[in-house]
């Protein structure tokens, strides 16, 4: 069967890159399909002539080009090109005229181009070439599925390493659009937390969910994963939530490297969503490796989960304070919900005999959510460890009732 003709956008500088984004044009023509070229350059007139103009991205910012080229202030530039992009981005899909999006750049090319891609719903193709794809992406990807590549050599002209990047960064994308995808059979989806130390948990508990016609999403908690479930229950698509590690509060809390923000476990809360929570993890923050631990930090006890990730224990104090703040978030709940404490640990570290075993700064944390829980909350206390099968059982059960009467 012969493939359909896409339409891909290409977000790019056509006045400074615009031999490079040549290059991506033709590669793009060549596997059959069409590029919609997109100009986000500022200083100067576009090399190649763009199917959209840099002057339609400004007015979708809020300023014309003419005022960004006399101001001459880059960081104005910055904020309304990236204001731009996103809304041309969004119209553009949402008329149903472009079908994937590439872009590349340095850092200033990849905060335009990935603001523009992030506007395109998950699981449409979106391809970022970057200068900086190898350093820390999440400010440009966020909880999207960019997927970004690095471009080795700065995007500045097509040689013999560039046209193997650009090439294949084309062909990346290429595939992404023709992959035949094989839709699962369409089930009520319940979302779920995990980490490493919750793993068995949320494995059993998957395995019982499923065994009841229910899809389950289970997000890693490591900051974008705590984002990206929380914007899917705030779109409405889950039907029920198993946040059952926490860990990210404790993050946000004391610094660590994979917060998810001040606005962790609110949705669900401010929806109504039928939720069963627990404090898993909260016995821990997350470093990278030991030598990125800060100095204020470095006598506390801390664990080497693995070269790149280290573990700090949580102190009866943080605990206290942990405690008071998943409590409060969870009073706002317009909607069912349970809390469940496993007396015997809140984590596989967290258990007798294990190194993060510390019963007075668990008591710390399950006295403050008792105390500052709305009185109509129901609390459940196990005399177990959360990774255990009674714990899973009792948790699964109880989200599963919520869910049964909510449709009701």
């Amino acid at each position: 069967m012969p493939k359909s003709r896409r339409t891909i956008a290409v977000i790019g500088a056509l006045d400074t890159k615009g031999n490079d984004f040549l290059y991506i044009k033709k590669e793009i023509e060549k596997s059959g399909h069409q590029p919609l070229l997109i100009d986000v350059g500022v200083l100067g007139e576009p090399l190649i002539q763009p199917d959209i103009s840099s002057d339609k991205v400004a007015l979708a910012g809020g300023s014309t080009l003419l005022e960004l080229r006399q101001k001459r202030d880059k960081s104005f530039a910055m904020e309304v090109m990236t204001r731009g992009i996103s809304i041309v981005m969004r119209d553009l899909y949402q008329m149903g005229l472009i079908d994937a999006g590439i872009s590349m750049g340095g850092s200033n090319g990849t905060m335009i181009g990935t603001s523009g891609l992030r506007a395109l719903p998950l699981g449409i193709p979106k391809v970022m070439v970057s200068t900086v794809a190898s350093g820390d992406t999440q400010p440009y990807v966020g909880i999207s599925d960019v997927v970004m590549i690095p471009s080795i050599l700065d995007v500045s002209g097509v040689n013999r390493i560039s046209a193997q990047i650009y090439a294949k960064a084309v062909g990346a994308l290429v595939g992404m659009l023709e992959a035949e995808v094989t839709q699962p059979q369409n089930k009520p989806v319940i979302a779920a937390s995990m980490f490493g130390n919750t793993t068995r948990l949320i494995n059993r508990c998957k395995e019982v969910i499923e065994q009841n016609n229910y899809e389950v999403l289970v997000f890693h908690a490591t900051g974008t994963g705590g984002q990206t479930m929380e914007a899917l229950i705030e779109r409405g698509d889950i039907v029920g939530v198993l946040d059952v590690t926490t860990t990210e509060l404790a993050d946000e809390l004391a610094g660590g490297v994979l917060s998810a923000g001040p606005s962790r476990l609110d949705a669900a809360a401010k929806w109504g969503v039928p939720q069963v929570v627990a404090p898993g993890c909260l016995d821990m923050v997350n470093f990278w490796g030991m030598n990125t631990v800060p100095e204020k930090y470095k006598d506390r006890l801390l664990y080497a989960w693995n070269p790149n990730v280290t573990l700090m224990r949580t102190t009866p104090e943080e605990n206290e304070i942990l405690g008071r703040t998943l409590a409060e978030k969870l009073n706002q709940a317009t909607g069912p919900v349970a809390v469940f404490l496993p007396l015997k640990g809140i984590s596989e570290l967290d258990s007798p005999g294990n190194l993060f075993w510390w019963p007075e700064a668990n008591q710390a944390l399950f006295d403050a959510i008792k105390y500052h829980l709305r009185k109509d909350i129901e609390v459940v206390e196990l005399d177990c460890n959360i990774n255990d099968e009674e714990f899973a059982q009792a948790i699964t059960n109880k989200l599963l009732e919520f869910i049964n009467e909510n449709s009701q």
